[in-house]
């Protein structure tokens, strides 16, 4: 049965990804040149660190989508790590984002230690919240509206950090970038349990497997194998992650050793990310009118144009590397919320093929997959800085500048046309969907009157 969710609860849902992007954000854009930068540790040695980390902390995604699905509350499910979860994962990081004073090799464990606790806590509270999505209604549509709003948050979020974390480092630290850091982190962790505990206390599960239903983690990663569209979707994700992660990690090497004005990320990742937003907001307009599967195409095939424009901006043309900064986040805004909305569609082709449902586990599965695409991106990053010759806080060589542009350019647009090729293997459309859903309506209804 198509549930309406009143606005109260799609609001309340969606904020949650807000605070989830007071993490990820300041992961994915200030992680490792704190680490180069701040932290005193080498390029080759911070990427390596946070490729493993990411391998891991990747195959722990799957224990937590198992152990979400067979978790059984008055609460649900996938709420009550909303609450469980928050306060762990601002203490974890705040612990990474702390520089003891030790030895090269000390600096280096205390990296591995601390990054993969917060990774971990991260994985124990945003695996249930992504499941969550997929059990607030049965209805496509209402999904993508859900989504579509979730990164319209996610975005905004993604916008204050990347332009409020650099001022709050040097207000908070008053000069000490390391103390600056810690305290920063503190207070993003500390807004980001209480957008947790928002979702938590307005929001319901609706979606549930059939009370019969008996399964096994390695039957629910089986039936995942076998499901084709998510099976496209994993490379999907992991293709997608690669793309983004090569361009937000390299932009703030880019501004401070190939433009020479640092200060320009304050605005060119918030630039990006608030046209993303509109992006998003456009998702369940667009989805009324093209299928999910063509506009993920068409969005790719655009997202590698842009992305192979930016090779031939000249380090004085900023006014164009914000235009085309804009327009790629306005074209990849709507990826977001279409692939989570796609990944519940997959759930339910997966119960309607098999009769079984393990809706985290699909979502976990999903985000293994960027993960391991993060941690190829970081390890692209370091490999090439290493072979370039990059020394931090130094004015690079050629060489290791023409690096930094092609990882903002070149080798992302190849990443995008490998996505575009990947989307012919996704085989549900509209048509597909409605079927699903009246045949999984009709087996619900059978059920009950039995």
């Amino acid at each position: 049965m198509k549930t309406s969710l009143t606005w109260r609860e799609k609001i309340s849902y969606g904020i949650a990804d807000m605070g989830f992007n007071f993490y990820w954000t300041n992961i994915a854009t200030f992680l490792l040149i704190f680490y180069t930068d701040v932290f005193g540790i080498s390029a080759a040695a911070a990427a390596s660190m946070v490729f493993a980390i990411k391998i891991v902390n990747a195959f722990t995604d799957p224990l937590i989508g198992a152990l979400a699905d067979r978790t059984n509350t008055r609460f649900g499910k996938f709420r009550p790590y909303l609450i469980w979860v928050p306060l762990p994962l601002a203490g974890a990081a705040f612990l990474t984002y702390t520089t003891p004073d030790l030895s090269e090799g000390g600096k280096i464990a205390w990296a591995y230690g601390t990054y993969l606790l917060m990774m971990v806590c991260y994985t124990c509270i945003n695996i249930p919240y992504n499941a969550l999505s997929g059990v607030l209604s049965a209805d496509p549509q209402e999904r993508s509206t859900v989504n579509g709003l979730r990164f319209i948050f996610a975005f905004a979020g993604g916008t204050l950090v990347t332009a409020a974390t650099p001022a709050l480092v040097r207000w908070l630290g008053h000069g000490d970038d390391k103390l600056g850091w810690q305290l920063t982190m503190l207070a993003w962790g500390t807004l980001a349990s209480a957008l947790f505990v928002t979702t938590f206390l307005n929001t319901r599960e609706r979606v549930a497997p059939v009370p019969t239903q008996r399964s096994n983690v390695w039957q629910d990663i089986g039936d995942l194998s076998r499901n084709r569209p998510w099976v496209a979707l994993f490379f999907l994700a992991l293709i997608i992650m690669i793309t983004i992660t090569l361009r937000t990690t390299s932009a703030a090497y880019y501004f401070k050793y190939v433009v020479g004005r640092p200060e320009l990320m304050q605005g060119f990742v918030p630039a990006y990310m608030m046209s993303a937003a509109a992006g998003a907001a456009l998702t369940p307009v667009l989805t009324r009118f093209i299928d999910k599967r063509k506009l993920m195409m068409i969005l790719m095939s655009i997202t590698a144009v842009l992305s192979l424009a930016f090779f031939f901006v000249g380090k004085e043309q900023v006014t164009l590397m914000f235009a085309l900064q804009i327009a790629t986040g306005l074209v990849l805004g709507p990826k977001s919320p279409l692939a989570f909305s796609m990944y519940a569609d997959t759930a339910d082709y997966n119960e309607w093929r098999t009769g079984r449902r393990a809706t985290a586990m699909t979502f976990a599965a999903a985000t293994f997959s960027q993960k391991l695409g993060t941690a190829v991106a970081v390890a692209v990053i370091g490999w090439l800085f290493t072979r370039l010759g990059y020394v931090a806080n130094v004015a690079q060589s050629a060489g290791s500048q023409a690096g930094i542009v092609w990882l903002m350019s070149l080798i992302p647009a190849a990443f995008a046309l490998c996505a575009v090729a990947v989307m012919y293997f996704y085989n549900l459309d509209n048509a597909m969907l409605a079927r699903i859903q009246a045949d999984l309506a009709a087996r619900k209804t059978h059920l009950e009157t039995d």
